[in-house]
């Protein structure tokens, strides 16, 4: 299996994805390919120690910045490093691509390079998020903030099939986040999209609050991407914040340290929970090929999460599954709802 990386996307390139290949090679058993300015990536692979045959460079001379007009920049910058890895991609030089760097830029690759499924109308992007009932997937995560029902519907069933196959859930639970649980609920999208959602392949269980997000009342939440970016940078900050707090507290005074000595087993779990690193990145479901977003301030662990969530997405295939599923015809029961 071989892994297509980014080098130079996200705020620690290229010295995060290079650790982080050079642990994987050998961790995982997977060949890689890191994708940026050969002669920097040289520099900073001499400081690891690795499987050499394992990890190759392909040349990549530019880089699309986060203030760069990203369809614009994917056209115009051929030899962006993002770019130069969706080609490769699509050529079937590696069996998927992770990106930490400009999001809407690779999004764009994914989908004027890479290609959709057939059958897929808009792919979206999957987020983990830690719940009180395990990693729940929340879908769209901000790949499309102008939906119609048969998005959402897709993207349910995307979410779907990600959780069986990647996180092996027997029939994984679907909802539409909402300001109400019962039906009648929500704005326009969301009520148009119920009831095709009552009748499409999966395990659908109406709509979910906003305090049912946490609680990981389902194992796929869908919503478009306006609401899901929304509710992941808050879920973000939430796990920053609670954390201060809590530093906060237990060096109050010397009761409240002592009293930490107790507690800091616990604490050290919730923190782990919480920390994006551990989860890898972010699924662009719907393409021909995987295509994986990291958080674009991801240190070498958390890359390493995202190259390990990369060799699972593809062992477990998932994009043949998703091909399979997709057939069901959302336009046509939309016309009969």
């Amino acid at each position: 299996m071989k892994i297509i990386i980014d080098a130079m996307g996200g705020d620690h390139a290229p010295q995060a994805p290079v650790e982080a290949a050079a642990r994987a090679v050998d961790e995982l058993g997977i060949d890689i390919v890191l994708v940026g300015d050969t002669p920097v990536i040289e520099k900073e692979l001499a400081k690891y120690k690795y499987t050499k045959e394992r990890i190759t460079i392909a040349h990549a001379p530019e880089v699309i910045s986060n203030h760069e007009e990203p369809a614009k920049a994917v056209r115009k910058k051929k030899g962006a490093s993002v770019v130069v890895a969706a080609g490769m991609l699509k050529r079937g030089e590696g069996d998927a691509m992770l990106s930490m760097g400009n999001t809407g830029a690779l999004l764009s690759a994914g989908l004027l390079i890479v290609g959709r499924i057939k059958g897929i109308i808009r792919p979206a992007l999957a987020t983990i998020l830690p719940t009180a009932k395990g990693p729940k997937i929340l879908i769209d995560a901000g790949a499309n903030t102008n939906c119609k029902p048969e998005n959402l519907v897709q993207f349910g069933i995307m979410g779907s099939v990600y959780m069986e196959n990647v996180h092996g859930l027997s029939s994984p639970t679907v909802g539409i986040i909402s300001n109400g649980e019962e039906e009648g609920k929500g704005d326009e999208l969301t009520k148009k999209t119920y009831p095709l959602m009552k009748k499409a392949p999966f395990d659908f269980i109406g709509n979910i609050e906003g305090r049912d997000v946490m609680e990981g009342t389902a194992d796929v939440m869908v919503c478009d991407g306006f609401v899901g970016n929304v509710i992941l940078k808050t879920v973000e900050g939430m796990g920053h914040v609670i954390g201060s707090m809590v530093k906060q507290l237990f060096t109050k005074n010397l009761k409240t340290k002592i009293g930490a000595l107790f507690v800091m087993d616990g604490v050290k779990d919730f923190k782990k929970m919480m920390d994006y690193r551990e989860y890898g990145g972010a699924p662009l479901l719907g393409t021909k090929r995987p295509v994986i977003k990291g958080h674009g301030s991801s240190d070498a662990l958390a890359v390493f999460s995202a190259i390990r969530q990369a060799e699972r997405f593809v062992s477990t295939d998932v994009i043949n599954c998703i091909a399979e599923k997709i057939k069901y015809d959302v336009m046509e029961e939309n016309d009969n709802a």
